[in-house]
């Protein structure tokens, strides 16, 4: 206990599913976390009720990354609230799956300026926070950047593009004390996994059966490699893209 003791955490995206597990652990393990969400209040009170009644100290904060404004406004109530900042998650994201056919200017624009711009947004705020002192980074990209499935290019594009960004940063950042890693999960039993009706089909059984761990995972199978990440066990990782998806997309 106490691997991220007195850290303040902005983790996007965190009022359900991965990012409200990551907020939860880190909470757990000392850090004071932002529970940043775009439209779902109650779900972002609930993760930080579940947070503060644990002993721990969080606050939520509404913002939609894609948007500039909204993201000057979640950091500036981080600085408000802790002062500081050492660890920014770039969970929010969206996707969609359909056929090439189907992609429009909008639903392509919408993934990319929530999973891209987005992060881009975020780490811009995060470095005026993090100071001479240094940070830490992590982008929750997808095990389809590296296995891209049927009627998912776009997607896996945006997760692609996120990748790229994690490498390329890793080396801009040298000599500043900035780590930056992606955590690819496999498939994750959410609320957005089930309401993409994945959960329970016959797909899921196809994937759990060439799954070597011999299963679909779970939120906290994502938040325990973020702490890891985000602690000094880690110190030496960065510019990484860290497969957590039961083997099924190891590199």
């Amino acid at each position: 206990m106490g691997k991220l003791k007195n850290k303040v955490a902005v983790i996007t995206g965190a009022s359900k599913g991965i990012g409200a597990s990551i907020a939860k652990y880190f909470a757990a393990e000392g850090a004071k976390v932002v529970v940043n969400y775009a439209a779902s209040k109650e779900g972002a009170d609930k993760v930080v009720k579940a947070i503060t009644d644990n002993g721990g100290i969080a606050i939520s904060v509404q913002g939609d990354v894609s948007k500039e404004a909204d993201v000057i406004k979640l950091f500036k109530e981080t600085k408000n609230a802790f002062g500081t900042l050492d660890i920014l998650v770039n969970n929010a994201g969206i996707y969609l799956y359909e056929p090439i056919e189907q992609v429009s200017a909008e639903t392509f624009h919408q993934q990319f300026n929530i999973n891209v711009l987005g992060s881009i947004l975020t780490i811009q705020a995060a470095l005026k926070l993090f100071g001479d002192k240094g940070g830490n980074i992590i982008n929750i990209s997808s095990g389809a950047s590296n296995t891209p499935l049927p009627t998912g290019s776009i997607y896996s594009a945006t997760k692609t593009a996120l990748d790229a960004i994690t490498i390329s940063l890793s080396k801009e950042f040298a000599g500043r004390n900035i780590r930056i890693n992606s955590i690819l999960p496999g498939v994750v039993e959410t609320e957005g996994s089930y309401s993409a009706g994945f959960i329970g089909s016959e797909a899921e059984t196809k994937l759990v059966a060439n799954t070597p761990l011999g299963r679909t995972g779970q939120p906290e199978d994502i938040a325990k490699v973020a702490v890891f990440l985000s602690s000094d066990d880690s110190a030496w990782i960065t510019g990484e893209k860290i497969s957590v998806s039961g083997g099924i997309y190891g590199l």
